[in-house]
């Protein structure tokens, strides 16, 4: 059953259109969700709720007008509409709208609903994780577990006559292994996510993942200092695809393009990379963390190809993207919730597999940086100008992986490391995370097999 009735959105969506909007919407959604945090050999923090609400939008030319409620009776809805209507004038012929359903293929199948777990299932999950990751090693002095689910219902509704509605389940561990030596102090993280049920996290081998990260948390403290210059880097796979994320994927959306604060806004169908570079956009991917069977505008996701061999094919288009820029709609409007108008934003956005195996990017490389796994960092939008810290490297001799190091970074732009990717490895990963922008924060993957980038700016020690 749908948490918005038919002749509800039918309404609001009349009223709006007599305003003369060129578009109207209406967004409802109810989230419940839960989280449990495990530090120190027991539970911190358990919490859960429930979240409901609508959101209500008018398109006016290329200006939208938005407003929300938590309160979704009829008449509260009517007065966000009302409130939205002020934004434009009566129109007296404004057109009537049927709603119909829309029919999309959904390939997401949840077996186990989150409500159904007990409690004490996931107090036994994260404590196993907290125990096999202190026994890995005495400098294991902390560590941060957790596991998190959000069970959410939309209903949307337009004056394109769209009716849809989805049913969505996240779930996700968040586990931190924090290594001491003296007073020095290194962590690790690893984040498993997926678009699933309960299922999922009964799938994964939790105390591995406790020990494999206890392990990097161990090396990482031990190690010593990266060496900073300009060398070839070899980046590896998984969450390394944060660069193309965060430095590329968000001037490839609409989002950007539109105000051409993009620096490939005009740049669709010319070279931006060397011809072994694809990366791809994807948000139909069963059970990955970024998918849904439709966006947060009622549109069928879909699979875009941003890159081709080096040359730019598309962007990420949601539907006021498409309004102000003319390219074509991709299924990529997404909010955090009704608080939020939509916008383009990515979804599973990736660098797709080569045919290089790691050995041989290694083996090209002289004297060099293996980032083996990438941590957090900065990006100013509208160069792709960069700062990313390496949470995980080693340095490569004689085309050799070497000695652990710490605390490196990797500085560059986007635009320019996209020219300088040299060759592509064929071992793809992917990995989980958050991607906050102007419509909250969403889950996003990210992704790429290892990659050589001929030459990097890396911040060190001397």
């Amino acid at each position: 059953m749908s948490i918005l009735s038919r002749a509800s959105a039918s309404a609001v969506v009349s009223r709006l259109l007599q305003s003369s909007a060129d578009y109207a919407e209406i967004y409802a959604e109810e989230s419940r969700s839960r989280s449990i945090r495990f530090i120190d050999r027991s539970v911190e923090r358990a919490m859960s709720g429930i979240d409901r609400g609508a959101g209500v939008r008018a398109v006016f030319g290329t200006n939208q007008v938005y407003a929300y409620t938590s309160d979704t009776s009829d008449d509260a809805l009517m007065r966000a509409a009302d409130a939205v209507a002020l934004a434009g004038s009566a129109s007296s012929d404004a057109p009537h709208v049927t709603l119909i359903p829309v029919d999309v293929d959904n390939p997401h199948v949840f077996l186990v609903s989150p409500d159904d777990v007990p409690s004490g299932e996931r107090v036994d999950l994260l404590a196993a994780a907290d125990a096999s990751a202190r026994s890995f090693s005495s400098q294991v002095s902390q560590v941060d577990a957790g596991i998190s689910e959000t069970v959410k219902d939309v209903a949307i509704a337009n004056s394109d006559g769209v009716w849809a509605d989805d049913h969505r389940s996240y779930v996700r561990l968040s586990l931190t292994a924090i290594a001491q030596k003296g007073a020095e102090k290194e962590h690790a993280y690893r984040g498993p996510g997926a678009y699933a049920g309960f299922e999922f996290i009964r799938s994964l081998d939790i105390p591995s993942i406790a020990a494999d990260a206890a392990e990097s948390a161990v090396r990482s403290v031990n190690a010593g200092y990266a060496p900073p210059g300009d060398m070839p880097v070899v980046v590896g796979n998984g969450f390394g695809g944060v660069i193309f994320h965060e430095a590329c994927g968000h001037a490839l959306e609409t989002t950007s393009v539109a105000k051409k604060a993009s620096v490939f806004t005009d740049k669709l169908g010319l070279e931006v990379g060397r011809s072994c570079l694809t990366a791809i956009d994807d948000g139909t991917m069963p059970g990955f963390w970024g998918s849904t069977a439709i966006d947060d505008e009622g549109s069928p996701t879909q699979r875009t190809v941003l890159i081709e061999n080096g040359v730019l094919k598309a962007f990420m288009v949601d539907r006021l993207g498409r309004m102000k820029t003319g390219h074509p709609m991709s299924g990529s409007g997404r909010r955090s919730s009704y608080r939020y108008p939509p916008t383009s934003r990515m979804r599973n956005t990736y660098i797709d597999r080569g045919d290089a195996s790691l050995d041989d990017l290694i083996s090209s490389v002289d004297s060099g940086l293996y980032a083996l796994r990438m941590g957090g960092g900065s990006v100013q939008p509208s160069t792709g100008r960069f700062n990313f810290s390496v949470a995980e490297g080693f340095l490569i001799k004689s085309g050799r992986i070497a000695e652990p190091v710490r605390g490196a970074t990797l500085i560059g732009s986007g635009p320019e490391v996209l020219l300088r990717i040299a060759r592509v490895g064929s071992d793809l990963e992917h990995s989980e995370g958050i991607c906050g922008s102007v419509s909250g924060a969403v889950p996003t993957t990210v992704g790429q097999p290892t990659i050589l980038v001929d030459h990097l700016t890396v911040g060190g020690r001397s």
